[in-house]
């Protein structure tokens, strides 16, 4: 028979560098013990000061990774009170594979989802290779999109006539996709976003120095898409954002921190004894 669980309770949080660090100040703010999950070393520096039970980086491998966390979560900790999936919105594998592991394992899953921006002036298009298919000659895109996704994005705006740009993550596998996709080192910034004195000042540095006409970006929410709306307007460019995809109707969605607070507290896990 297991023991009962610590009375203070623990959650598991998957994120990234945007909203993570911020629901695990307020989490442990309200007592919570938290252990994190991220993607990559750079993004485990955005966490550094803060209160954490673990923080283990790296790719999950699917769902019997998932699998192996719970099961060493129970071993050492009685397991975890709730799972929150607060990956971005367009990595959709780790979230049906979250989505698959915590209904075998029967474990609490929430999803933290940012809020949906309106579109405003930008056109929506399913996915870049959808390009390919508009009158875009003459047009010099910048393509602020992950790096994987980069060389489909390309050819489809190169077939429909247009010239193309691209910001990308100072990382090795940034650069290597970038290079693959075929795009000129001229044609390549590679930067960090959201850095420069001011919110958007390098971006909109880029656009004006390669005389940009329209950005192509996904319609993740946050900082970034609100920043190339903003950047958009100023500058007087088209703004071209690929869809979100659906989310897992399957697993309760969280939009605020508050609401995700008041979620955890008012519906606890029974405890194991």
């Amino acid at each position: 028979m297991q023991a009962c669980r610590n009375d203070q309770p623990h959650v598991w949080l998957l994120s990234g560098t945007g909203e993570g660090p911020v629901l695990v100040a307020a989490l442990v703010a309200q007592g919570w013990r938290v252990s994190v999950s991220v993607v990559s070393a750079s993004a485990a520096g955005a966490y550094a000061g803060l209160s954490l039970e673990d923080l283990w980086t790296g790719p999950l491998d699917g769902v019997e990774g998932i699998l192996g966390v719970l099961d060493q979560a129970r071993d050492r900790h009685q397991g975890f009170d709730w799972v929150v999936d607060a990956t971005h919105p367009f990595a959709v594998k780790i979230s049906t594979d979250l989505q698959s592991a915590c209904q075998e394992f029967v474990q609490p899953l929430l999803r933290f989802e940012r809020p949906m921006e309106g579109c405003g002036e930008a056109s929506l298009i399913a996915s870049s290779a959808d390009l390919a298919r508009q009158t875009l000659q003459g047009s010099r895109l910048l393509m602020a999109l992950g790096a994987r996704h980069l060389g489909q994005a390309v050819r489809a705006a190169r077939q429909a006539g247009a010239q193309v740009f691209a910001r990308v993550l100072p990382s090795p596998e940034s650069l290597r996709h970038a290079l693959a996709s075929g795009l000129p080192e001229h044609h390549l910034a590679v930067v960090r976003p959201l850095q420069g004195q001011s919110h958007g000042e390098l971006e909109s540095a880029l656009c004006r120095r390669w005389s940009i006409t329209a950005v192509v970006c996904r319609q993740s929410g946050g900082v970034t898409e609100q920043l190339w709306h903003k950047i958009c307007r100023q500058q007087g460019l088209g703004l071209w954002l690929i869809s979100r995809p659906q989310p897992c109707l399957a697993v309760e969605a969280i939009g605020s921190v508050e609401s995700l607070l008041n979620r955890l507290s008012t519906d606890p896990v029974a405890p194991l004894c």
